[in-house]
């Protein structure tokens, strides 16, 4: 069975509370043969923000989406919209050197401003909320993490990295589980669906065409020339260039791309209304990102609710009783809310990458994939999806530099990696619980 037919209903959102409070419309499927300069292959972060800037820049752009727009990790995350990648600066200072890091982190932060032009451009509301704390859970951790505010505001001239003691922390989190961290008053968190519809209807604006319930079986060279053939169920598109922008669903559609990048699961719940109880959770509104390496990551929505994140699994199969599985991590962080009855919960795919970092690839002279953003998606793939229609307009510099990024194949090949990932995952999460 295909991921993309593994755990939801066809062409139906997942039934998460952004779902319910996002009012959503209808594209048609592609029911034609057409041409085009460029399709984008998936409606999500990446395939939309190339969308809206190719066909700002006048090229015919017709985007296709086996599901829905925003079916996938860019509708149903966690909603925060952080700095940097999910590599610290001085990783990514040993990795790939001094210059080409700070290069990386203002690419990074051009890329939170690019969403919020985008939004203050096209009329977007997303919700948005600033402010995310970064909670450590071992003392140990607290001092590093001090530190690299410092080095942040030092060496990059950022200086929204606000040092918490553990008095500090439990300030802003009802939670006994922390020794201190860092609030990031850069960052934020936002209403990730409606961000995604927000940029279709923008790029619609420009004139780019989008279809839903519209999976791309095959994409062939044309007869003559350089063109290829985007073939569906019920239609096609003839195109000069492709962008393969379907992240954690690529691996059939494009298996050479599986040794670089592989789905996981994720998984979130969203409690009842829960009043002045619910707003003491987090008194001043922030979202949250604990250091364990499985990451439980929450926040307020709708004002007193709680969204809650937390679990993986390395399956195409979501659990049978997801709302159970996250409540244990929830109770273990707020056992407050033992009563509280859970309203919405749901599962995700999101695609990951050995080293933690994007990929960014032409795979040919007509065709680009990008994805692999391993929990930074909401952040930097419309930051990529705009690097690539940059770089097809002529302008190379900024997809140079996220091309550029090292990566590494994951060993075992596509049949034996889930296995060995789930492997390694369980370790770590086994020493999460030291």
């Amino acid at each position: 069975m295909k991921l993309l037919h593994a755990n939801d209903r066809r062409g139906e959102h997942a039934p998460s509370w952004y779902q319910a409070s996002c009012s959503t419309r209808r594209r048609p499927a592609l029911e034609q043969n057409v041409i085009a300069d460029v399709c984008v292959v998936g409606a999500g972060y990446t395939g939309l923000a190339a969308a809206l800037e190719l066909a700002a820049s006048g090229h015919r752009t017709v985007v296709l989406d086996a599901h829905r727009i925003g079916w996938g990790a860019s509708g149903r995350n966690g909603g925060q919209l952080g700095s940097g990648f999910n590599k610290d600066q001085l990783a990514l200072q040993q990795l790939v050197g001094q210059s080409a890091a700070r290069a990386l982190w203002q690419i990074a932060e051009d890329a939170k401003q690019h969403i919020r032009q985008l939004c203050r451009q096209h009329s977007i509301d997303i919700d948005y909320t600033p402010g995310i704390v970064y909670a450590q859970h071992r003392q140990r951790q607290v001092s590093a993490a001090h530190d690299y505010c410092k080095l942040l505001a030092r060496e990059y001239g950022y200086d929204r990295m606000e040092p918490l003691s553990r008095e500090r922390v439990r300030e802003l989190v009802a939670s006994d589980n922390y020794h201190g961290g860092v609030l990031d008053h850069g960052a934020a968190h936002v209403h990730p669906l409606k961000l995604a519809h927000g940029l279709a209807s923008a790029a619609e604006e420009h004139g780019a065409v989008i279809h839903e319930s519209s999976e791309v079986l095959r994409i062939t060279p044309a007869r003559a020339g350089s063109a290829r053939h985007v073939v569906t169920a019920t239609g096609s598109v003839l195109c000069e260039k492709v962008v393969l922008a379907a992240n954690g669903y690529l691996d059939e559609l494009q298996p050479s791309l599986n040794k670089w990048s592989m789905p996981i699961n994720n998984f979130i719940v969203v409690t009842e209304k829960l009043g002045d109880a619910g707003r003491q959770l987090l008194p001043l509104d922030h979202a949250v990102a604990d250091s364990r390496f499985v990451v439980n990551y929450y926040r307020r929505v709708d004002d007193d609710r709680l969204l809650f994140g937390g679990g993986e699994n390395y399956s195409y199969r979501f659990p049978d009783d997801i709302a159970r599985s996250v409540r244990r991590a929830m109770l273990k962080v707020f056992p407050q809310l033992e009563t509280a009855a859970i309203d919405h919960a749901w599962g995700g795919t999101l695609a990951i990458t050995r080293n933690r970092l994007p990929f960014l690839r032409q795979l040919d002279p007509n065709t680009y994939a990008a994805g692999g953003y391993s929990g930074h998606g909401l952040a930097l793939a419309p930051m990529y999806g705009t690097a690539i229609a940059e770089h097809i307009n002529g302008e190379a510099e900024r997809f140079r530099q996220l091309s550029a990024l090292p990566a590494a194949a994951f060993p075992g090949g596509t049949a034996s990696r889930p296995a060995l990932l789930a492997l390694a995952m369980s370790a770590y999460s086994w020493l999460d619980r030291l």
